[in-house]
């Protein structure tokens, strides 16, 4: 069994699959937690309402998904080969009904995961999102997608406020709101509770992919932080070399970053600089995949309660070993945060003269989080420094 980590993807065992939920309520609570899953067209939306699978409505595209609860649990038993030629995705998603009312959040959760099997065989992938201190309602804990014919499973972990309407709604589909319980009668009247914050404008989770160069996309705080910002770099699995010869690959994610007061400096596995999450510059490091068979790929953890602190990121993937051939990686930065939609660039053209690729820039833009593609292939970090104007001195390193 393969354990996947969020950003993490991997090809699924066959086209007859068992997608199940498991999960544990926080002992002496009364929490009613809902699976459901999205059918969704290349454009991030569901062609109409039979596209949402839960208990009320228990199947959806063509019979290639149903549903069946289980206590604390759910299976969706999936068929690809039934599934619309037009459905891209099949998400997977947790909410928690009448969290806010009753103040509950996914951290009631105890052990949940997410876990993809062959139908009737053993457990594949799994995983498990990280829901201690979750503020969030909500989760879309998993997907599958298409990709170049074939289908694959990635972990997600996308979390928000809010419950199963505003949810259904960030993908197309309009769910009326449930009326609020109504308070006990008094005897004798209490005094007047505060007056309820205005609901949440719905967020619209749809991923974005940014695709031409110099394309950016602009987010706004949802609450008093971005929350863990995660960035994700993954690439093609089931090979041992992707260039023909004997070795994999080794490429690896890492980060320029300048902070508010002007400190400037690089987070990379090359000369072990791996930063730090509660500490300037706070970004961290984790995962050094030399071989690209951890299926998680690496990953870059960027504390946006500190979002204040940092003025701008660009994030970078680097050949450390192994001849280049940037198409054949099918290489891929995935950015995730609480509240905003994913954000994905991929790299697709490739020069195989250079060794990096200048994937993309995160700027502090007033507060807003603004990302930008870049995508621009160079020979290493001191030139995309000098064309970025980031004004580092360069050594040579080594990761050993």
């Amino acid at each position: 069994m393969t354990e996947l980590q969020q950003g993490g993807n991997a090809p699924v065992p066959g086209d007859a699959l068992a997608v199940s939920f498991a999960w544990n309520i926080a002992g002496g609570r009364d929490v009613d937690a809902d699976a459901s899953a999205y059918l969704l067209t290349a454009a991030g939306k569901v062609r109409n309402d039979a596209d949402m699978v839960f208990y009320n409505q228990p199947q959806g595209g063509n019979g290639g998904v149903r549903f069946s609860a289980g206590s604390g649990r759910g299976t969706f038993d999936i068929d690809l080969a039934r599934l619309p030629a037009d459905i891209e995705r099949v998400v997977f998603c947790v909410t928690i009904h009448e969290a806010q009312s009753k103040g509950q959040t996914l951290a009631l959760l105890e052990g949940a995961s997410l876990s993809v099997a062959s139908s009737g065989g053993p457990v594949a992938l799994s995983y498990r999102p990280q829901l201690t201190g979750a503020s969030e309602a909500a989760m879309i804990f998993g997907e599958l997608y298409r990709r170049n014919g074939q289908w694959k499973f990635r972990a997600v972990g996308q979390g928000f406020n809010g419950g199963l309407a505003p949810l259904a709604r960030s993908f197309g589909i309009d769910v009326a709101e449930e009326a609020p319980a109504a308070p006990p009668p008094p005897p004798p009247p209490p005094p007047p509770p505060p007056p309820a914050p205005p609901p949440s404008a719905p967020v619209n989770l749809s991923k974005v992919t940014l695709e031409k160069p110099g394309q950016a996309v602009s987010l706004e705080k949802r609450g008093s932080s971005f929350g863990e910002i995660v960035v994700n770099l993954n690439w093609s699995r089931g090979r041992k070399s992707f260039f023909g010869g004997g070795s994999a690959i080794d490429l690896d994610l890492g980060c320029l970053f300048e902070l508010a007061d002007g400190r400037k400096g690089v987070v990379q596995a090359l000369g072990n600089v791996f930063g730090s999450f509660h500490q300037p510059p706070y970004i961290a490091l984790s995962g050094d995949d030399r071989t690209g068979d951890v299926s998680q790929g690496e990953t870059l953890r960027i504390n946006g309660a500190n979002w204040n602190e940092i003025r701008r990121i660009a994030v970078f993937a680097n050949i450390y070993s192994g001849v280049p051939n940037w198409q054949q990686t099918d290489g891929v930065v995935l950015i995730t945060m609480p509240d905003q939609p994913p954000i994905e660039v991929r790299m697709t053209e490739g020069r195989n003269d250079k060794r990096l690729c200048g994937v993309i820039l995160i700027e502090n833009d007033g507060g807003r989080l603004k990302a930008t593609r870049i995508v621009d292939y160079v020979r290493d970090q001191k030139v995309l420094d000098e064309s970025l104007g980031w004004g580092l001195r360069w050594t040579a390193g080594s990761k050993d």
